[in-house]
């Protein structure tokens, strides 16, 4: 018994490292670290009338953003662009459709002159309406351009009060242009329903939502932001899967982003040469409400349809991200001049929403290709994908076989001597 413990822990060790290895495949050639552009922050400030409301650290919201957006423009590193836009900010009437075009941009994105940039802040005073949808809308246009790691940092102390126009829809349909700009969210003194509309907004797009009930909180979260900008990212390329193999685009290594419709089928092909492995995986953000059991299969098959391996996973009605991944090695071939195989990646789900819910545009994909040198055995890799495991798994067992002889051995001396005594 306690033989066989230690080497089902043995077990589970390896199992684990194996994944650990499965899960970093190496560089990809497409959607690399982008360096050579500058980062770039839009930070959009809610300045809506009830943003006079007294009741974070004895002041107002106004004047703890006010306070906040000063230190994050000290503490803003050099290669960030960063600039600052408001909504309702201008407009103090009851015109609806007035109210709801109340966007400016206070500061524009680019190098920070941190002296303008306060004097700007300070000139704000709670005025108006909530347009946030129109003010994402504008700030996407802000950071068009460039090939850099793109932020909008939305503070709001309210839900959004010019529907029809859903913020969390126009996120949405940010998202689906495939620009890898991300939103994050901040909620002064949340209630229930914007504390939803704000996590909508930021799950669109893969951001964070975060509720802030004090000035300094404000201070700390904006700051991380902003510096998390100036991170290395990679940014996924946009494509377009085909409804069928033969259609589909053909990737090279790299990070690729696109969409997919409830219920749809996305197909892209990637040529492995004799001697390589294809390593894929796929991710689909379930970024609305939808029903529960729901899975995402992806597929590699021949150009005549014959499956060769595939990766599968199910959720249970969360929204969330699933993701699921395959191996393909293609052995050695004794011909010199040996075709590629053209390998055929089928990615299908099985999500479903309630009436009401919008199902365009489609869900957020994101597929990692990665061909890279095959190891030593494919036909091993193929049946069981461990690949050069082996050598491990053969390690890992025998320590936990003389592992487990020496407890049990040790157990019963001590035992022994305890009867003895």
């Amino acid at each position: 018994m306690i033989i066989r413990t230690r080497l089902a822990a043995g077990a589970c060790a390896l199992l684990a490292a194996l994944a650990a290895g499965m899960a970093f495949p190496a560089g990809a050639s497409a959607g690399e670290p982008t360096g050579e552009d500058a980062p770039k922050v839009d930070l959009v400030l809610d300045v809506s009338g009830s943003m006079r409301t007294r009741d974070i650290d004895g002041g107002t919201r106004m004047a703890a953003a006010k306070q906040a957006f000063n230190e994050v423009l000290d503490a803003t590193p050099e290669e960030v662009q960063l600039g600052i836009r408001t909504l309702g900010a201008d407009y103090p009437g009851d015109d609806r459709k007035t109210g709801c075009k109340d966007t400016a941009q206070l500061y524009p994105v680019g190098p920070l002159d941190r002296t303008e940039a306060k004097t700007a802040v300070a000139t704000l005073a709670p005025t108006g309406w909530t347009p946030i949808g129109p003010a994402l809308l504008k700030a996407a246009d802000d950071l068009d351009g460039g090939a850099g790691s793109k932020r909008i940092v939305l503070i709001s102390d309210g839900e959004d009060t010019c529907a029809p126009l859903d913020p969390c829809e126009v996120a949405r349909e940010i998202a689906a242009k495939g620009i890898g700009l991300t939103i994050d969210t901040l909620g002064l003194v949340p209630n229930t329903k914007m504390r939803q509309q704000l996590s909508c907004i930021a799950e669109a797009t893969g951001g964070t939502y975060t509720s802030v009930e004090h000035t300094d909180e404000l201070t700390d979260k904006v700051n991380q932001l902003v510096d998390r900008a100036a991170d290395p990212v990679v940014t996924p390329v946009a494509t377009e899967g085909a409804d069928a193999c033969a259609k589909a685009p053909t990737l090279k290594s790299g990070l690729y982003t696109d969409r997919e419709e409830f219920g749809q089928q996305r197909w892209y092909r990637v040529d492995v040469e004799p001697g390589q492995e294809l390593r894929a995986s796929v991710s689909v953000g379930a970024d609305r409400a939808v029903n529960p059991s729901y899975g995402v299969l992806l597929r590699a098959v021949t150009v005549h349809g014959r499956e060769i391996v595939r990766g599968e996973a199910a959720g249970d009605g969360r929204t969330d991200v699933l993701s699921t991944g395959l191996r393909y090695p293609k052995a050695e071939s004794d011909e010199d001049d040996a075709a590629a195989e053209a390998v055929c990646l089928q990615v299908t789900n099985s999500f479903s929403v309630a009436s009401g819910v919008k199902t365009t545009p489609g869900l957020p994909l994101e597929l990692t290709v990665d061909v890279v040198d095959g190891p030593g055995d494919s036909d091993d890799v193929a049946a069981f994908g461990l690949g050069r495991g082996w050598w491990l798994l053969g390690l890992l067992v025998l320590v936990g076989f003389v592992a487990g002889l020496l407890w049990g051995w040790l157990s019963r001396w001590r035992f022994a001597i305890w009867r003895t005594n």
